[in-house]
C-alpha cells in the first residue's frame, strides 16, 4: 500500500506548506490541505524532509516567504511550485540586527 504524503497550508496568505511525511521524494505527489478542509495536489521537484516547507506557487526572488500568515523570510532566488523552501533559497528576516537601517542621531 502506498503511503499518503501530506502537507499543511496553515493560513490563506501562505505561499508554502509544511510537509508531514518522511516519504517526500522527487516526483511524488503531495496532498496539500488547508484550514478549511480543502485539498490540492502538487508534485515534488526535489526531496523534502519531514517538517520542511514546500513552495505552493512560484515565488520570485525578493518575494516574502509566507507561513502561518506571517512573513518568515524572503526568496533569494526564484522558487518553483513543488520545490523545497529552506536556507538554500530563502533568507530569514527575523531578529537580524544587520538589517536595522535606523540611524542614531
Amino acid at each position: 500500500m502506498e503511503s499518503k504524503i501530506l502537507a499543511l497550508k496553515v493560513n490563506e496568505l501562505d505561499n508554502v506548506a509544511t510537509l508531514f511525511s518522511n516519504d517526500g521524494d522527487l516526483g511524488h505527489s503531495v496532498e496539500i490541505r488547508d484550514q478549511k478542509g480543502a485539498s490540492t495536489f502538487l508534485n515534488l521537484k526535489n526531496p523534502i524532509p519531514y517538517g520542511h516547507k514546500i513552495a505552493l506557487i512560484k515565488i520570485e526572488t525578493g518575494v516574502p516567504i509566507m507561513k502561518y500568515g506571517e512573513e518568515i523570510g524572503v526568496a533569494v532566488k526564484d522558487i518553483e511550485p513543488g520545490e523545497h523552501v529552506h536556507i538554500h533559497n530563502m533568507d530569514s528576516q527575523r531578529g537580524r540586527g544587520d538589517l536595522n537601517t535606523a540611524v542614531e542621531g
